[in-house]
C-alpha cells in the first residue's frame, strides 16, 4: 500500500530526537491528524505509547528502533522509508480491556496492548480468586501477582515471569503467575480471546494489591475484570525481514 502523507514522532531521548530531525529534513513531515502512516522512533515503551495515542484514529504505525529493545520495531534507516512503508506487512493487534473496582467502589477502565498485570503492594502475598466466563477455576492462589498477557506481549513481561509465548493469531490469552507460592507448581492457562477473566482479591484490606494495564496503573483494587477489546484493532507495519509474526516464533528457540 502507498502512503503519501507520513507523520513522524519520537521520544525524548538524544538518538529518537537526531533521529527525527534527519528523516524531517529527507522526508518532511505531516500532522499526524493529517497523515495516513505514522512513522515512530523509540524503543518498545514509546511504540506502546503510540499505539494508545493512536488508537482512535485507526492509523497504521511503522515503528523504526532508536531506543534498547525495539522488539515491536523495525530497524533504523532513513534510506527508502516510503518503499519500505508501501512493502510493509500489517499485523492488527487486538487490546486487552480492563475494568478495576477498587477499596472506595471506585471503577477504573484501561487498554493494555501487552498485558494487564496484578502486583502485591505490601511484604504480604497477595491471594487471588480466579474466575474465567464467571466459574471458579481457581479458589486461592498465593502468590505476588498474575497478568493476563495478549499474544504480542506475551514475549514481554509475560516471557519474564515464565509465562509462553503465544503467537500472533492464535486467538488466546496467556494468564501467567509471578511468583506462585501456592498452588507452587501451577504455571498457568491459556485461555480462548473471548474469555472474560476475573481476578477477586482476597484479604483486599490487610494484603492490597495493584493492577496496571500497561502504563496505567490502580491501586488498592478489590475486583479486576480482563477481556479482548475486538472492537478495537490497532495496526502495526513491518519490513517483510522483520515481520512480528515471525520474531514471535523465533523466540521460541532461543537461549
Amino acid at each position: 500500500m502507498k502512503y503519501n502523507k507520513i507523520a513522524l514522532v519520537a521520544a525524548r531521548q538524544k538518538q529518537a530526537q537526531d533521529a527525527l530531525k534527519k528523516l524531517q529534513d529527507k522526508y518532511g513531515d505531516t500532522s499526524p491528524a493529517k497523515a495516513d502512516v505514522v512513522v515512530a522512533l523509540g524503543g518498545d515503551g514509546f511504540m506502546l505509547r503510540t499505539l494508545h495515542k493512536f488508537l482512535e484514529r485507526k492509523i497504521p504505525i511503522f515503528g523504526m528502533n532508536r531506543g534498547s529493545v525495539g522488539f515491536l520495531m523495525n530497524e533504523y534507516r532513513i534510506s527508502n522509508l516510503e518503499k519500505r512503508l508501501e512493502q510493509a506487512q500489517s499485523i492488527e493487534l487486538h487490546p486487552l480491556r480492563m475494568k478495576a473496582k477498587d477499596l472506595s467502589g471506585k471503577t477504573h477502565e484501561a487498554l493494555a496492548i501487552n498485558e494487564v498485570s496484578l502486583l502485591r503492594q505490601t511484604p504480604l502475598a497477595a491471594k487471588l480468586r480466579i474466575k474465567i466466563d464467571g466459574k471458579v477455576q481457581m479458589e486461592e492462589l498465593i502468590c505476588d501477582g498474575a497478568l493476563v498477557s495478549t499474544p504480542a506481549g506475551s514475549t514481554a513481561y509475560n516471557l519474564s515471569a515464565h509465562g509462553p509465548i503465544v503467537p500472533i493469531g492464535a486467538e488466546l490469552l496467556a494468564l501467567t503467575p509471578i511468583s506462585a507460592f501456592r498452588p507452587r507448581q501451577w504455571r498457568g492457562a491459556l485461555l480462548p480471546s473471548d474469555a472474560n477473566i476475573e481476578f477477586e482479591i482476597l484479604d483486599a484490606k490487610e494484603r492490597q494489591v495493584s493492577v496496571a494495564a500497561d502504563g496505567t496503573e490502580v491501586r488498592d483494587v478489590k475486583k479486576v475484570s480482563i477481556c479482548e477489546d475486538s472492537s478495537l484493532k490497532p495496526t502495526l507495519l513491518f519490513d517483510p525481514e522483520h515481520n512480528l509474526e515471525d520474531r514471535i516464533v523465533r523466540e521460541q528457540f532461543l537461549l
